[in-house]
Order: C-alpha cells, then sequence, then structure tokens
C-alpha cells in the first residue's frame, strides 16, 4: 500500500488539492489531507472549508511515500513558509523519495532547490522561480522523484500520472476511462 500526504494551507486551489485525493484514493492509494497549521479546518482559495485528516505537527511522515503540493494563492506562500514541512520536502528529495507540486507550488520546490537539473511545469508566470530546472509546458512532467503539473485544468492528469507511478499504467488508464477524463 502506498501512502500520500495531500498538504493543504489557508487558501490551497481545491480543486488540486481535492482531485488527487479523489483519484488516489479511487486507486486504493492509501491518502491523507494534511493541514500546515494546527487547525484541521482549511478554508481553500474559492472560500470551501475543508477538514484536513490531519495537522502536520500530529502526523509521522516515516512510512510515507509521496509529499503532494496543491497550489493556489495564498496557499502556495503559505506552504512556502511552513519550516516543518519545507524541512520534509527537502529530506525527502534528497532520500530520492518522490515530491509531486501543481499550478503555483512547483515554485516551493524550485526555491528549495529540488528542481535543480530537472525538468518542471508550474503555472503561467512562475517559471523564473523554478530555480535550475528546465522548465517545460507540458500539462504533467516526472523527472526522476519529481512530478509537476500546470494548474487546475491539469489536475486530472496529474493525479493519473500519480497512480500510474504508485499503482500502474493499467490502474491509472481504468480510472481514467471511468472518470470520462479525455486527457
Amino acid at each position: 500500500m502506498s501512502r500520500v500526504c495531500v498538504f493543504l494551507a489557508e487558501g490551497f486551489e481545491e480543486i488540486e488539492g481535492l482531485t488527487v485525493v479523489d483519484i488516489l484514493r479511487r486507486a486504493d492509494v492509501e491518502t491523507q489531507t494534511v493541514a500546515i497549521t494546527d487547525e484541521q479546518m482549511v478554508t481553500g482559495s474559492h472560500g470551501i472549508p475543508v477538514k484536513a485528516d490531519a495537522c502536520l505537527e500530529n502526523v509521522d511522515l516515516g512510512d510515507t511515500e509521496v509529499l503532494v503540493l496543491p497550489g493556489g494563492m495564498p496557499g502556495t506562500r503559505h506552504l512556502g513558509a511552513c519550516r516543518a514541512l519545507t524541512d520534509r520536502l527537502v529530506q525527502f528529495a534528497r532520500e530520492g523519495k518522490r515530491v509531486a507540486a501543481i499550478c503555483a507550488a512547483p515554485s516551493v520546490l524550485g526555491d528549495l532547490g529540488i528542481l535543480k537539473g530537472k525538468k518542471a511545469a508550474c503555472y503561467p508566470g512562475f517559471e523564473d522561480r523554478l530555480a535550475g530546472a528546465e522548465v517545460v509546458y507540458d500539462r504533467v512532467v516526472t523527472d526522476g522523484n519529481v512530478t509537476t503539473s500546470r494548474g487546475m485544468g491539469t489536475a486530472i492528469a496529474f493525479a493519473l500520472e500519480l497512480v500510474r507511478l504508485l499503482v500502474s499504467e493499467e490502474k491509472a488508464l481504468e480510472i481514467k476511462k471511468g472518470i470520462i477524463s479525455g486527457h
């Protein structure tokens, strides 16, 4: 069983966070939403309150395989300012564990030096924050242990790529067919 944590910060893009959780759970991947503050209720960038499964301070990331950052503003800024999270992102990257980010959130990985020498995608206007990366404009790109994607409209493709990496190509295609995704 794979284990994934999707981090929620005040002002996260709801579709980017919850689409990933939904699709990973459809693939039977154990997926937990984690608030980066001490409050489980997190309000997205469009005013939708979401109750996270847990708060970061109470989560043991020891057996976690993937850390996922949804974008959105000001959510992305809050993710980047959370030292407990950024320290773990750097540790995961150093250990070769998978980190994934979508929309503006790849900028957090860029600021931490995680994207050096890798291909990466992001929301338009954040390219200069992908320090050391080869910026690409694909919907989703996986380079080694890093998966990045461009935005809300690529959230399904992003989530399906994580299913492909964690479970199988067949499972990703099965889910894609079941949700009528043309992407």
